[in-house]
């Protein structure tokens, strides 16, 4: 690869305490141009059936629209919009045969061959970016505790014990539309990471931890590990888990 670094990237998923998954996760080679990559993650909600297949729905969607990408000639942030969409719609089609209204966060990075990287998310699930062991930026959740914190009424801290922090205001499925919030980060360079998670990951970590993580371990044992030590600190009430990683190494 021309850009300096190679990709090393890993998922990981767990079931958490939960009696069923209804996250998912997976890690796309673009069929024609290897040096493009694509990582959706979905958290799913709405009973056994209603969240498993409104995750499925955001894998399934995001796998067709991207085999479809041309990365030479189409739009990186029109095709995340467009996975958002669609999956919005077929997600409110399935509804009428599941347990419960089926909703899903989504959280997608691409990483192009161009070296830059596009993102979008709705919803809870986040994606950070570091650099160099250091957290640079990350998303900002629909939920109704992060408007407490925009707001200063609330710290980062006492969000993630707010009795309503499961209150999303945006995600797929729902009567409204989802929002749909976009980010690029330019010029790619060795050293950088990104990471894609649900909240039953995210809950139990702060940035440096996250940081230091990534930096220290390859991904395949940065997934492994934050999975483990989410588990432990869930002490038996963890929710789903899901996790991709991807870091730019430099080349040797």
């Amino acid at each position: 690869m021309s850009k300096g670094y190679r990709i090393q990237a890993s998922t990981g998923i767990h079931r958490g305490d939960r009696d069923y998954q209804q996250d998912q996760v997976c890690l796309l080679n673009h069929p024609r141009q290897s040096t493009c990559i694509l990582a959706v993650l979905a958290d799913g909600m709405g009973g056994r059936s209603g969240g498993r297949k409104a995750s499925d729905q955001v894998m399934l969607t995001a796998r067709q629209l991207f085999e479809r990408y041309d990365p030479d000639t189409d739009d990186a942030s029109a095709l995340l919009r467009q996975i958002v969409e669609e999956s919005h719609l077929v997600i409110k089609l399935t509804a009428v045969s599941a347990e419960q209204e089926p909703h899903s966060t989504i959280a997608a990075f691409l990483i192009d061959p161009d070296g830059e990287s596009h993102w979008v998310h709705a919803g809870d699930s986040r994606i950070y970016h570091f650099r160099n062991g250091r957290m640079v930026f990350r998303t900002m959740d629909h939920s109704y505790v992060q408007t407490l914190v925009n707001q200063g009424e609330i710290s980062e801290q006492d969000a993630l014990d707010h009795p309503h922090a499961n209150i999303l205001m945006g995600c797929l499925g729902t009567e409204n539309d989802p929002p749909v919030d976009l980010h690029v980060v330019p010029q790619l360079i060795p050293g950088e990471a990104f990471m894609a998670c649900s909240d039953g990951v995210w809950h139990y970590f702060t940035p440096e931890e996250l940081a230091s993580t990534i930096a220290m371990l390859s991904p395949r044992e940065a997934c492994e590990f934050l999975i483990q030590k989410a588990r432990t600190r869930a002490k038996g009430a963890g929710d789903n888990l899901s996790i991709v990683i991807v870091k730019l190494e430099p080349l040797s």
